[in-house]
């Protein structure tokens, strides 16, 4: 549906509406209500899982110190849309360098068509700019990738024998946590065969983090069994396996010699870096995304 039509049809129920004898139907009422308001959110819920939650997780690539600090400011940015979007996020994993950086972070995504709205951002993300971390303050590229999978039920039919896994205990770390070298209560989990790995500390007990960490694989194992379906909904799924570096990026955020953030698959941009980077303002980015 294009806006105008979708437009149109928004007056159209708002017109029957305002009928005295809009209610005489209550069922008929009720479905104009449902749907008007989805019209009034563009987010389309036409896959499978779009209408559920996610989880999200962001690898440092190519770049160092500064792919690492880029995948804070990433961090960060999106954390500014889930709080204009009313979500709630719970952090899963975090492995930082010694500054602010984060080597990886996973958190999860909890509200209304959390997965449909941010799918579309799963692929490489591009910085440029001068580096903080270059004692000859020259320019520097570096790349983060953006994995973003739904969140499954936990009913899903996938089953791991125990054979295919490498599970490791290690400590709990980040700053403040309450098992800082206490007892190895975080876990690390690897999928032998496809050299998928999960790391989760979040959660207050060993037995709770490898209950989450295998949930969380599993979900991985399924999106990749679900691939070409998936496919099918113009990539709603972007393996980690994809290099984050030269050529594979999908959106470059330019901080010299000029200012611009680019869509390079649906070419929107604006030169407002802060609006984005600072302030998480990517409604345009993702409503360009959505007609893709």
């Amino acid at each position: 549906m294009t806006p105008e039509e979708r437009q149109k049809r928004i007056e159209e129920i708002e017109a029957q509406m305002s009928g005295v004898d809009f209610w005489n139907d209550k069922n008929n009422a009720q479905a104009l209500i449902k749907e008007l308001q989805e019209l009034n959110d563009p987010t389309p819920v036409g896959g499978k899982y779009d209408g559920g939650d996610a989880v999200m997780t962001l690898f440092a690539g190519a770049g160092g110190d500064d792919a690492e600090d880029f995948a804070y400011m990433l961090f960060s940015m999106y954390q500014k849309y889930i709080g204009k979007k009313g979500w709630a996020t719970t952090l899963l994993d975090e492995n930082r360098n010694d500054g602010r950086g984060f080597r990886s972070v996973s958190f999860e995504i909890k509200g209304k068509k959390v997965y449909g709205t941010l799918k579309k951002e799963s692929g490489v993300h591009r910085l440029v700019r001068i580096s903080p971390f270059n004692a000859n303050s020259k320019r520097q590229t570096s790349f983060v990738m953006v994995e973003v999978i739904p969140k499954f039920e936990k009913t899903m039919n996938v089953d791991i024998p125990e054979s295919e896994l490498k599970i490791d205990f290690t400590r709990s770390g980040g700053p403040g946590g309450q098992n800082v070298n206490k007892r190895e209560t975080a876990v690390r989990i690897v999928h032998i065969p496809t050299k998928l790995s999960v790391h989760i500390d979040s959660e207050r007990n060993q037995a709770q983090n490898k209950d989450k960490g295998l949930e969380i694989l599993k979900a991985k194992l399924y999106a990749i069994m679900e691939e070409k379906k998936m496919a099918e909904e113009s990539g709603s799924y972007v393996s980690k396996t994809t290099d984050a570096e030269w050529g594979s990026q999908i959106r470059s955020y330019v901080l010299h010699p000029y200012k611009l953030v680019k869509d390079h698959r649906t070419g929107f941009e604006t030169s407002n870096v802060e609006s984005i980077l600072e302030r998480g303002e990517l409604d345009g980015f993702i409503e360009a995304e959505q007609n893709v």
